[in-house]
């Protein structure tokens, strides 16, 4: 998304210049809305699995994809030391002018060179991966980027609930789909639209296997109330 516009919304918000959302178009459904007052919400409004997620959170925190930065303040007014990464210059900025005090504007293949206790990836941010094959380097990365006895505490969802059941209980998946949980985005705001942008949401149990295939340690922490859940992943000794 070279035009920046998930940014150029935050900032937008920000200035006091909220008038509209931004509208998402996916591979598998109709259009929807993500509202931009939800991603500035404070630690009473978010969601229990995010609370329990920042409960966890110990150490030095890397928090990747950091949108509007309201994980990182929540950590940074606890005292705890925190850097709010994104690729979005715009998310950074927004972060910035909200007081997050560590910040990062880099895609997180890219960044390098700094060790962290725990690696925070919410709001299905490993997402970003795009497709099931891809999570390995995925994995190899962050693993190069936690301290000894380090963790990475990231939520997700099972989205097989979207495709149609048939009467035996099982679900109808196109044959050509690799891996179900892949789905292509696009969004809208203030008549700019982005190009597709690849994103996975992978249930548990895939997530699990993958973990263990990459020496990492896969907890189940706890379960949502539709399809959603929160893990906790540690390289095994």
């Amino acid at each position: 998304m070279a035009q920046d516009i998930f940014g150029k919304a935050l900032l937008d918000y920000q200035s006091g210049n909220y008038s509209e959302d931004i509208i998402t178009y996916s591979s598998l459904d109709e259009e929807d809305h993500i509202p931009l007052p939800y991603l500035f919400r404070d630690y009473k409004k978010m969601p229990s699995l995010e609370q329990k997620a920042l409960k966890l959170c110990k150490g030095s925190v890397l928090d990747i994809g950091c949108g509007a930065g309201s994980h990182s303040l929540y950590l940074q007014k606890k005292g705890i030391s925190v850097t709010a990464l994104d690729h979005s210059p715009g998310a950074i900025e927004t972060c910035k002018q909200r007081g997050v005090q560590h910040t990062a504007l880099s895609g997180i293949l890219d960044f390098r060179d700094q060790k962290f206790d725990t690696l925070l990836m919410l709001m299905n941010g490993i997402g970003i991966v795009g497709k099931l094959n891809n999570i390995d380097s995925l994995f190899t990365h962050l693993k190069s980027l936690l301290r000894p006895n380090g963790q990475i505490i990231l939520d997700s969802s099972d989205i097989i609930y979207m495709y149609d059941e048939d009467e035996d209980g099982g679900y109808w998946i196109p044959d050509n789909q690799k891996y179900y949980g892949e789905v292509v985005f696009e969004m809208e705001y203030k008549g700019e639209k982005s190009g597709p942008l690849p994103w996975l949401y992978i249930d548990f149990n895939t997530l699990q296997r993958a973990a263990n295939a990459n020496n990492l340690s896969c907890e189940l922490v706890s379960s949502g109330e539709h399809y959603d859940y929160l893990a906790r992943l540690s390289v095994i000794k």
